[in-house]
């Protein structure tokens, strides 16, 4: 029995199932792809954003994620809140495979958000990372991530970027990386204990 074919809307093509047509994974993040860019994690700043625990062990487990997966990271030395100003674009480009940016920063309504709009307006793709982004207030934050999205930045968790990165779980430093998922995870069992 054959089943009535829904009409697609013009110019609509369909995707073969079990394809990876639907986005060759450009919709995920690509350990090829990706540039970790660390906005603003400042001792004198971090004392005043909320939750800085868990933004800052967040923003620990994340880099060495990176560090093992030999992901490019950057830490930014700038002036102007949007970093594109200060030749973050330009920077980038030196690696003109590296289109998706990750981003790991305080303050999410100020120096994440500005930086983020810069990048996407240079053409990148951006992605924030929720857990070790901060502001120093919860409304602020969530206010910047609601605007971060409506500009077409990916709001993302830990996790997610680490299996992302991976693919796969045969890849050569699954292990390692698991271990820095099973820390992230212990560390917030150990935080909402004491909430």
């Amino acid at each position: 029995m054959r089943l009535p074919s829904r009409p697609r809307p013009s110019g609509v093509r369909q995707k073969a199932v079990g394809s990876r047509s639907f986005d060759e994974r450009g919709h995920l993040l690509c350990a090829q792809t990706s540039v970790l860019l660390f906005i603003d994690h400042q001792t004198r700043l971090l004392p005043s954003i909320d939750d800085c625990d868990r933004v800052l062990s967040d923003a620990g487990y994340l880099g060495e994620a990176a560090r093992v997966l030999s992901i490019c990271s950057t830490v930014l030395s700038k002036v102007h809140f949007d970093a594109c100003a200060d030749g973050l674009v330009n920077a980038i480009k030196v690696h003109p495979k590296r289109t998706q940016i990750v981003i790991s920063g305080c303050e999410a309504h100020v120096c994440v958000l500005q930086t983020a709009t810069g990048l996407l307006r240079a053409g990148f793709s951006v992605w924030i990372v929720s857990s070790s982004t901060g502001s120093h207030s919860q409304i602020d934050r969530a206010l910047a991530f609601e605007r971060m999205r409506k500009l077409g930045a990916t709001i993302v968790s830990l996790e997610m970027v680490l299996f992302e990165w991976l693919a796969r779980g045969d890849h050569p430093r699954f292990r390692d990386v698991l271990q820095t998922i099973k820390a992230h995870r212990s560390y917030g069992k150990h935080a909402s204990d004491h909430v």
